[in-house]
């Protein structure tokens, strides 16, 4: 038996080499009991370096987060609370103010203050320095760290601002409360005595604040300054002068025709403020305001008072609707007084009556009566169709057209002179001797039309009068049947009292009516005079002419058979006529009462000064115009011719005849 080889042991392989860290699964024993197996032992872990990666991730997060925060925060304060930071920024903005110019004064012809203006204060108030952080609609006001203003500051600040400036609190809270705006007017042109009061009122509540720690309730009314127009004469020439409105701008009279001389140019402030006060270490840029002109009138303020009282006397006497009375240099034309009754006072508007807030003596239009007839018979000597001794036959009642028409009262048949229908004041003989014009009527329509033209009928007087009217009258081939004969003795056709006057002044200064006015001159910022431009002159009649009608008015006052016997004035040769016409009434548009007049010139040899008197609607009493114009005419010219100091000449009159013996 060959030797058999012993049996082969089997040796367990290796263990494999561990799978991500961890060891190999050994092969499956044989079957058999299994014997535990010693712990692998492990190997030591290599050291190796951490990925960068990670952390610049890290970085870029942080960057972009913190510009995130940027964007966010930008877009906040540029879109979402814009408004709140635009509203604390303009705490520190520049502000612009409107520098008020001080307004001309004006003044009678002798330099006598008429209107002028004193300081005064505009009291105004920021709306924004009365809201509480609370009803602020930005998160900026309210993370102010300013001391809080309480919900109903408007409300608090109006109780003690409204006694002050005599308003009413509920207004003022209102004012207060306006949205959008830093600037809202509480109250024009104040005293400063008012501006004195909230001043103090402000200190002292500004001291209990700053004890308090709180915020004073009226920190946010100032003042601008400005001025207050005053008329120290109270209602003298107020018709002339007229007044100044809430606007600081003429409401009517010399204010409103001459506002822009008057008013100056108005400059400006720019400057920095905080907390609505002006910051003074800023600087400011300043255009001065330029000063309005001073304007001197030809009025002079002894005469208007003296032609005003009268006035105003004689209207309340009668219980008429009004009345005026005009004086004028019948040697330049220039007014020397023009009085309204009744009239207002323009320092207090509010309790003047509207009616009586204009110029009557130039807005009222209204047909002259008997005082017309002067230029009828001016026509009439000019064109040589009569002269002063001319006999006019003159009946009761005179049937021309389709009229019948008679005299102030019923009388036998008159035989007078020209001179005598003048006197006399005859309808009848006026129209008698205007009809001797042309030898047709419309031919003496039309030169009778001619000189009531060249008197300044129907025209403007050249004032230039805010308001003013041109009065009335037709073209001659338009006038009526009627109208052909009642013109000529001053029916049919409207004037105002300007004009009226201005016809006697015509025949006064030689038959040459010489343009009125009213302003002698201004003044302007650097008190330089300026005169002002010459008056328009036009001849109208001859100088004989003149003459010949001057002589006629003296018969008018004069002679025993005269209607003016109650404008006589002892030691001066007065000319004027009477006039009395049937009134239209403004409202209704028909006849109603009368318009009694009376003008003249004096004296009559060497004329310097016209007065006309109208009263409009005398209810009480005479309303014939020699009864109650007559007197007031004498009573002002006796006071003009003192004033001017103008001696009686010591001729004696004329006295022309009034009457003839057939």
């Amino acid at each position: 038996m060959t030797d058999r080889e012993p049996p082969r042991r089997r040796v367990p392989a290796p263990a494999r080499p561990a799978r991500n860290g961890r060891p190999a699964a050994s092969r499956r024993p044989n079957p058999g009991p299994r014997r535990p197996r010693p712990a692998p032992v492990k190997a030591p872990a290599a050291l190796r370096l951490g990925s960068p990666r990670p952390r610049l991730r890290m970085v870029s997060l942080g960057l972009t987060l913190v510009l995130i925060a940027f964007v966010v925060r930008l877009l906040q304060v540029q879109a979402v609370d814009a408004s709140a930071y635009a509203a604390k920024a303009e705490q520190h903005r520049y502000v612009e103010h409107v520098l008020a110019a001080e307004r001309g004064g004006i003044t009678d012809r002798s330099g006598v203050a008429l209107a002028t203006s004193v300081d005064a204060y505009d009291i105004t108030a920021d709306p924004t320095m009365f809201r509480s952080a609370d009803t602020a609609d930005t998160a900026a006001a309210k993370n102010s760290t300013a001391p809080v203003v309480p919900r109903d500051a408007p409300e608090q600040a109006a109780a003690l601002l409204a006694p002050i400036l005599g308003m009413d609190a509920d207004v003022v809270a209102k004012k207060l409360r306006t949205p959008r705006t830093r600037y809202v007017l509480l109250a024009r042109r104040q005293t400063p005595q008012v501006w004195k009061q909230i001043k103090d009122l402000k200190s002292t509540l500004s001291e209990k604040a700053d004890r308090e720690k709180s915020a004073s309730v009226i920190a946010g009314v100032f003042a601008d300054p400005s001025s207050k127009r005053v008329y120290p004469n109270g209602d003298l020439a107020a018709g002339i002068l007229g007044w100044v409105n809430a606007d600081g701008k003429g409401g009517g009279g010399i204010e409103q025709q001459l506002n822009k001389d008057l008013a100056g140019k108005p400059g400006k402030i720019k400057y920095a403020q905080s907390g609505g006060r002006q910051v003074p270490t800023a600087g400011s840029n300043e255009q001065p305001a330029v000063p309005g002109s001073e304007i001197e009138l030809t009025i002079d303020r002894d005469i208007q008072w003296a032609a005003q009282k009268a006035i105003t006397d004689q209207v309340k006497k009668s219980g008429a609707d009004r009345g005026y009375v005009m004086v004028q240099d019948t040697r330049t034309g220039e007014v020397l007084a023009m009085a309204n009754a009744p009239g207002f006072d323009p320092n207090d508007l509010s309790q003047a009556n509207s009616t009586a807030m204009g110029n009557a003596a130039l807005q009222d239009a209204y047909e002259p009566g008997s005082t017309a007839k002067v230029m009828s018979m001016a026509a009439v000597l000019e064109e040589n169709a009569a002269t002063p001794d001319t006999h006019v036959t003159v009946p009761n009642r005179l049937h021309r057209g389709d009229r019948l028409f008679q005299d102030d009262i019923d009388h036998a048949t008159w035989h007078l002179t020209l001179n005598g229908v003048l006197a006399k004041s005859s309808n009848i003989g006026t129209i008698l001797a205007a009809g001797q014009l042309g030898k047709t009527q419309p031919q003496a329509n039309q030169v009778l039309s001619s000189y009531l033209r060249k008197f300044g009928i129907g025209r403007p007087t050249g004032l230039g009068f805010p308001g003013e009217t041109p009065g009335i009258l037709a073209p001659a081939d338009k006038w009526s049947t009627s109208q052909q004969y009642t013109i000529p003795f001053g029916q049919g056709f409207s004037i105002n009292a300007m004009q009226a006057a201005s016809v006697y002044s015509t025949i006064a200064n030689g038959g040459v009516r010489v343009e009125p006015t009213l302003v002698r001159g201004t003044k302007g910022p650097d008190g330089r005079f300026t005169p002002a431009p010459r008056p328009e002159e036009n001849r109208v009649v001859s100088a004989k002419t003149a003459k010949k009608v001057a002589q006629m008015l003296e018969s008018v006052v004069d002679d025993e058979e005269g209607t003016g016997a109650k404008a006589r004035i002892p030691g001066y040769r007065v000319a004027g006529k009477t006039g009395t016409a049937n009134r239209v009434d403004p409202d209704t548009g028909r006849y109603k009462g009368y318009t009694s007049s009376f003008a003249g010139f004096a004296p009559a040899d060497k004329p310097r000064v016209t007065v006309y008197c109208a009263i409009q609607n005398a209810t009480k009493g005479s309303y014939f115009g020699g009864q109650i114009c007559g007197p007031i005419y004498k009573q002002v010219m006796e006071f003009a011719l003192k004033t001017l100091q103008v001696p009686p000449t010591g001729a004696a009159p004329a006295r022309l005849p009034v009457s003839y013996q057939p």
